[in-house]
């Protein structure tokens, strides 16, 4: 399986309080940061509660 790297594109600034526990669960602080996390379930369910945020690119390992 490849990894999927996520980048806040927008700030969690003024929105909504889940949505900005689970950018900050992802380890996503500030615009422009990164993380790579592995390509499954759960992470794809995490992204698609913050995909008007998040830019996510398929990275292989």
């Amino acid at each position: 399986m490849a990894d999927l790297k996520i980048t806040l594109i927008k700030s969690i600034v003024h929105r909504e309080p889940r949505q900005r526990e689970i950018a900050k669960s992802l380890g996503l602080g500030r615009v422009h940061s990164s993380v790579v996390r592995p390509d499954n379930a759960a992470t794809r369910g995490i992204i698609f509660k913050i995909a008007h945020l998040v830019s996510v690119e398929e990275v292989n390992k």
